[in-house]
């Protein structure tokens, strides 16, 4: 026995990476491979039974990974994007959550026959959409910020409402009668908004105290906030079923959003824990299903799910935004992104088993329908929304432009070749007579240091996807890259190599996750390409054709150093350990000497 429970927890572990991976390889939402491989696991063959391998800790274990997958989303959100969207989200977890509810309740009890009390807590479960399918389209879809700020927030506060709801709607349940069942709603939203929002401030407050007063070494402060989000997710509960989600989740804002401590690293903790969890937790809910209700599926619960996606969702969005400065195209891509994950998963398998405890009829379909939700609402907006916010004029392209970080004359050359070349570029430096001479050129700059938290937010990343740091310190280009890795991603994050790369130990060189990517080639340090400069180096930018390319270009130009690749719009920058090959109809831009420069 004890060999199979091993066996099973390996195996969860394992399908859940490998879907993550496939997915990552295809181009898919993972979501489908994970259900698709859970299913295989669990009801298709029989391998998997989580039931046997949890035992009585199946649930808690579930409730605790979703409370930390909720606090990751809820450090995600920064109180200055509400500028824009506030009253839009607002009124999306409100009245949109409200109209979703009961269409979606109306639809389960006429379309599929479901009885009322059942009918009213699916609904409610269906009310969430949430981070672990949100986030992933978002990346896919690229829609304007207004759009993508609007469905993450709501996406992230609409996983603790709708569970929260769902709850309360049980509790209704089970106490019968109207007066009864709206003083125990009433009493419990109450109480559940005010837990939630005491203990999120509490457990908060303690992680920043204890952090500001370096009361815990680093190794240790991110099992710490771990310990305080378990902690206080379970003491939530204890006093209100389900009040922790909604206590995480702002214990999440609240940390993302005070400036005393700095959180990167236990964010960045969370994201990877968040990962795994997300994965091992839909292989386990999917592998629970029964084989019987799935082949039960038939034209109802079709029709109850093409329902909820062709009119109730745009029907509340519609609701939601009106008389909101959202234009009919982001209202009308809003209507069309509702996924749901892994809480309605979590939710809806929780309350199946609960109402079959107390004799509900059709609370075995309440899981199965859905799981069936699910995986048609990944499958249609997976498959069309990115295309849908493209051809509305909603999605951006893939940033392609360059913070060049230091502005020195050689890096406004580099710049100046970009920009007429039609790429947004950027520039940042602290001397004052480069940000004069950056000016006088026509570039944008930025007067500060690019090693501090508010560079992040005053810098105008718009339409930039990649940071080359480019001054003489490498320490300086290190913790640049460093810094804005967290924005544009680690593999957008380059910077100039040491002047002795060549010749460096492993042991010299700081580590690859402490620094960015190294430019262009081994000997492009900062000294050598001034010098290079200095010599009479220039930057030529040559359109390749089959007549002249990459081989005529050398020869023309002994010795270049290739910096970047542009083919088709798409910039590619040349670094050490990839380099360039350009073929004939793509561009190269490179520093070349000028023949007969001194």
């Amino acid at each position: 026995m004890s060999q199979y429970l091993l066996l099973s927890i390996a195996s969860i572990i394992t399908l859940g990476i490998a879907a993550e991976w496939i997915a990552w390889r295809v181009g898919l939402p993972s979501i489908l491979i994970l259900l698709l491989f859970g299913l295989v696991a669990g009801p298709f063959t029989g391998l998997l039974d989580p039931d046997v391998v949890f035992g009585d800790l199946l649930f808690p274990v579930v409730s605790v990974s979703v409370a930390i997958i909720l606090f990751e989303g809820g450090t995600s959100l920064r109180l200055q994007e509400l500028r824009q969207v506030g009253r839009v989200v607002t009124s999306l977890v409100t009245l949109g959550a409200l109209v979703t509810w009961t269409l979606a309740t109306l639809s389960a009890h006429y379309v599929l026959q479901t009885d009322l009390g059942p009918a009213l807590l699916l609904g409610a479960i269906l009310v969430v959409t949430g981070p672990t399918v949100i986030v992933p389209l978002l990346r896919q879809m690229r829609p304007s910020p207004q759009v993508g700020n609007a469905l993450k927030w709501e996406g992230i506060l609409i996983d603790p409402i709708g569970a929260v709801l769902a709850v309360l709607v049980f509790e209704v349940l089970l106490a019968g009668g109207f007066e009864v069942a709206w003083t125990v709603g009433a009493l419990g939203l109450l109480t559940t908004v005010v837990i939630g929002v005491v203990l999120a401030a509490a457990g908060a407050g303690l992680m920043i105290w204890v952090l500001n007063r370096r009361w815990v070494p680093e190794y240790l402060q991110s099992p710490l906030s771990l310990t305080l989000v378990v902690g206080a997710f379970a003491v939530s509960n204890s006093l209100q079923p389900e009040s922790g989600l909604l206590t995480v989740t702002l214990m999440g804002m609240v940390m993302a959003n005070q400036k005393t401590v700095n959180v990167r690293h236990i964010v960045e903790f969370k994201e990877n824990l968040r990962v795994l969890l997300i994965s091992s937790l839909f292989i386990i809910l999917a592998a629970r299903l029964d084989m019987a209700d799935l082949r039960a599926v038939g034209v109802p619960e079709i029709a109850f799910v093409g329902g909820l996606i062709f009119v109730v969702r745009p029907v509340a969005v519609g609701l939601a935004t009106l008389g909101s400065d959202f234009n009919w195209r982001e209202r009308l891509v809003l209507g069309w992104v509702a996924p749901r994950g892994i809480v309605a998963a979590a939710v809806a398998s929780l309350f199946a088993l609960e109402l079959a405890q107390h004799g509900f009829p059709g609370a075995s379909q309440l899981a199965s329908i859905t799981f069936l939700v699910i995986i048609a609402t990944v499958l249609v907006y997976g498959f069309s929304a990115a295309p849908l916010a493209r051809r509305l004029g909603v999605a951006l392209p893939a940033p392609q432009g360059v913070l060049f970080v230091g502005a020195h004359p050689w890096v406004r050359e580099i710049a100046q070749e970009l920009q007429e070349l039609g790429f947004q570029v950027r520039l940042a430096d602290t001397n004052r007579r480069n940000i004069k001479q950056t000016r006088l050129a026509g570039l944008p700059i930025y007067f500060g240091s690019s090693l501090t938290e508010g560079a992040l937010d005053s810098i105008d990343l718009a339409g930039i996807g990649n940071l080359l740091a480019l001054t003489a310190n490498d320490e300086v280009n290190s913790l640049t890259g460093l810094n804005f890795s967290e924005v544009l991603g680690a593999d957008s994050v380059f910077q100039l190599p040491p002047e002795d790369l060549a010749t460096a130990t492993d042991e010299a060189l700081v580590g690859r996750h402490l620094r960015g990517r190294f430019l262009f080639r081994a000997d492009a340090g900062y000294w050598n390409l001034t010098a290079r400069f200095d010599a009479g180096g220039d930057v030529k930018t040559t359109k390749l054709t089959e007549e002249f390319g990459y081989p005529e270009f050398l020869a023309e130009y002994p010795d270049p150093i290739p910096l970047f690749v542009v083919d088709d719009g798409k910039l590619t920058v040349a670094t050490v350990d990839e380099g360039v090959a350009p073929q004939p109809g793509q561009t190269i831009i490179a520093i070349v000497s000028v023949p007969g420069a001194t």
